[in-house]
């Protein structure tokens, strides 16, 4: 058994070997203190325990109703109110705490998701990169962000993203404690996938993020996924209906069963799945608030968190989940209504939906083998990859951009790089294509494992895999990531690209057309 020291107590954690390292592992280390007495606000430290406190065994995720997506087999996550916190995974290699550390945020629409999924097991990774591996809870749904302050009063002004002020705790006890597990405190690099890496994109616009991390990587993530005051008090209006309250009883959701709160949300995730052809997010930070004052693209371009380096990339078929096994409706709206109202939802007016028809049959014409852009499962999927994924990270990358170059003198502005995965599922006979979320088997090294083998099918490259998880090290450690014999550039002017497949390249400006498209609709300078 393995002993650490943190400032609350010492851990026992456990000892495995990996790929031919030791790697200790401790998992369910609180952060915080539970959050029971302290629902929708924010987290306060964890108290100190006696003795040693046993780390063999994960915590419980945040409450949550049950991911019906989740693999083939996977066992139900176990959750509390009390879920707030981590996993540390640490290799053994000598004396010291300068190894680069790396905190995975886990993704699930806000709605789902744990630290303890066996696809977020750190210690291969950790053995691989020599780096301490990172996982943290944060709490979900409207436990995490359901907007209160107007019926609940100042305590609550941050209860619509106490989520995010859930991992911005937890990367504070990453920088008093993980020197205790060999760790340095002054270069760590969070990471994490689709809803964690839209909560990564948001902290970089909070004001108390600055000086948490070092570097960031954020895999099908963006930094525009957040709502009004407005529009979130109506979602709250909508959901205290679900609970049987109103604005009058709305201090009934103190104390409100845990159990009735997740019925009631599911009715809320329902419906607005019902009106929605991408991933149903009813649950977003509030912008306009204490910790988020204002839209996280905009303190970005600012230059909040300038100075941290940026790896930031997404999967080329993002948007297949939803086309694929969503059931077709042959009496609902035709396929180019779907498109054009996936489009509006990103600010493109519906009478320019044909324009994005024509710029992704121009990128599809000049790529041998890509399916044809007038079949409308195509043209659908791939509106849900560029408006919810692949532009906005566009955006975030030009706003860093914008800043770097008007930086003052003597600042050094932080490195960006990017990359798009392109490496193709063969689930469901290919359709599924590089989907959402294929890509962290590959960095978390676990592509022989049971919980890939869905997307995989044992099939999936080797080689890639240690490309991209060596990438991911080196950038931790540097903030250069790595190509074997190869170097990675940085975006710059020329939007410099990595596409990750069985044969890793670069492109400039890759899907330029799209990107063009994006940029004059979002302008209003398209005729019509």
């Amino acid at each position: 058994m393995k002993l650490a020291h943190t400032q609350q107590g010492t851990v026992q954690g456990t000892t495995a070997t990996v790929d031919g390292t030791l790697v200790h592992r401790f998992l369910g280390i609180p952060y915080a203190a539970p959050t029971g007495g302290q629902r929708f606000r924010p987290p306060v430290p964890a108290p100190a325990w006696p003795g040693i406190r046993d780390a063999a065994g994960p915590g419980p995720a945040a409450p949550q109703n049950p991911d019906l997506q989740a693999p083939p087999g996977s066992t139900p996550r176990r959750w509390s109110e009390d879920c707030l916190n981590l996993n540390v995974w640490t290799p053994e290699s000598g004396a010291g705490s300068d190894r680069p550390v790396l905190v995975w945020v886990h993704g699930g629409a806000y709605l789902s998701g744990a630290n303890s999924d066996a696809m977020y097991d750190g210690g291969a990774l950790a053995a691989a990169a020599g780096a301490v591996v990172v996982a943290v809870n944060y709490r979900l749904g409207a436990l995490g962000f359901l907007h209160l302050p107007e019926l609940l009063g100042p305590e609550y002004a941050d209860s619509s993203h106490v989520g995010l002020l859930d991992i911005l705790a937890a990367l504070r006890w990453v920088r008093r404690n993980i020197a205790g597990f060999g760790g340095d405190p002054q270069n760590v690099t969070v990471f994490g996938e689709s809803a964690g890496a839209a909560a990564i994109g948001t902290v970089l616009g909070m004001p108390a993020s600055d000086g948490l991390f070092r570097r960031a990587v954020m895999q099908s993530g963006t930094a525009e996924r957040y709502r009004t005051p407005a529009d979130s008090a109506r979602l709250t209006t909508e959901f205290l209906s679900l609970c049987g309250l109103d604005s009058g009883s709305a201090a009934g959701l103190l104390d409100f069963p845990v159990a009735e709160l997740l019925a009631a949300q599911e009715k809320l995730v329902q419906r607005t799945a019902a009106s929605s052809y991408a991933v149903p997010l009813p649950f977003q930070p509030t912008v306009g608030t204490p910790a988020l004052p204002r839209p996280p693209l905009e303190a970005v371009r600012a230059g909040l968190n300038g100075g941290v380096d940026l790896l930031i990339g997404t999967n080329l078929n993002e948007g297949s989940f939803s086309v694929q096994l969503r059931p077709d409706n042959p009496a609902g709206p035709a396929f180019t209504d779907r498109v054009a109202s996936v489009l509006a939802g990103a600010g493109i007016p519906r009478a320019h939906a044909a324009g994005y028809a024509e710029a992704l049959g121009r990128v599809h014409a000049a790529a041998p083998g890509a399916a044809p852009a007038s079949d409308g499962k195509v043209l659908l999927e791939a509106a849900i990859a560029d408006s919810v994924y692949r532009q906005p990270s566009n955006r975030l990358l030009a706003a860093r951009e914008e800043w770097a170059g008007s930086a003052a003198a003597g600042t050094v502005p932080g490195r960006n790089h990017a990359y798009l995965f392109t490496w193709p599922s063969p689930a469901m006979g290919g359709r599924l294509g590089s989907c959402h979320a294929l890509e962290i088997a590959f960095v978390f090294r676990h592509l022989n494992s049971p919980e890939s083998a869905f997307l995989t099918r044992g099939t999936a490259p080797q080689a890639l895999g240690d490309t991209m998880s060596s990438a991911w090290a080196a950038f931790a450690a540097t903030g250069i990531p790595v190509l074997p014999g190869a170097e990675w550039p940085e975006y710059g002017a020329q939007r410099a690209t990595v596409v990750l497949d069985a044969d890793v390249s670069v492109a400039f400006d890759p899907r330029r057309e799209i990107r063009e498209f994006f940029e004059a609709a979002t302008a209003g300078q398209l005729e019509g």
